[in-house]
């Protein structure tokens, strides 16, 4: 047999590009109660992505600006300082996206800032929808697994100092791997 669709390239030579993106993540103990909810509500990306406020959603990356995007982001990191977040009560995104979260009440603007910040240079990219820092805690699931998740997490209230972001691979079985942390060493904004 004659496959000629693998001339000069080897069967498992690495990809060309790679799907990064970038988060707050969301410490224990709240971390494991997000999962455990997120599961609980039948979330199939319960166990693969763990609970975070996103800076730069699942975004492709060709591999050979994988460097430059390292530095990028370090520099990123060294303009903003670390700050405080306070998660409490939850939201919905309904009817635009059958989405349930647990809501930023401090910290948003830090998070737009980083965030805006993040998506510059080699990582320019549009969005989909206005950016508007959450923790996704049931997407895609029954109308009443969103429903018990809305109510079951509205008394939730998670304070915690932001000290760094992070920079997630996806792995080709679709979970999401740390790539590298980047502390947040800027000076503090002025008010």
């Amino acid at each position: 047999m004659n496959d000629d669709t693998f001339v000069g390239r080897s069967r498992t030579a690495p990809p060309e590009t790679s799907v990064v993106g970038v988060l707050v993540p969301v410490p224990e103990p709240w971390a494991q109660v997000l999962v455990d909810w997120r599961s609980k509500v039948g979330d199939p990306q319960a166990t693969l992505v763990p609970p975070h406020v996103t800076l730069l959603p699942p975004t492709e990356v060709p591999c050979a600006d994988r460097p430059a995007i390292t530095e990028h982001l370090a520099r990123v990191a060294a303009r903003h300082p670390a700050f405080e977040m306070h998660l409490s009560g939850t939201g919905t995104f309904i009817p635009v996206s059958d989405v349930v979260f647990v809501a930023v009440a401090k910290g948003i603007g830090n998070c737009e800032l980083l965030a805006s910040d993040v998506r510059s240079g080699p990582l320019t990219r549009a969005l989909s929808f206005p950016y508007h820092p959450h923790v996704t805690v049931a997407h895609d699931v029954p109308r009443d697994m969103l429903d018990l998740a809305y109510t079951g997490l509205s008394d939730l209230s998670a304070e915690f100092p932001v000290t760094s972001f992070t920079e997630f691979e996806q792995t080709p079985a679709g979970a999401w791997a740390v790539a590298r942390e980047y502390p947040l060493t800027g000076p503090p904004f002025r008010s």
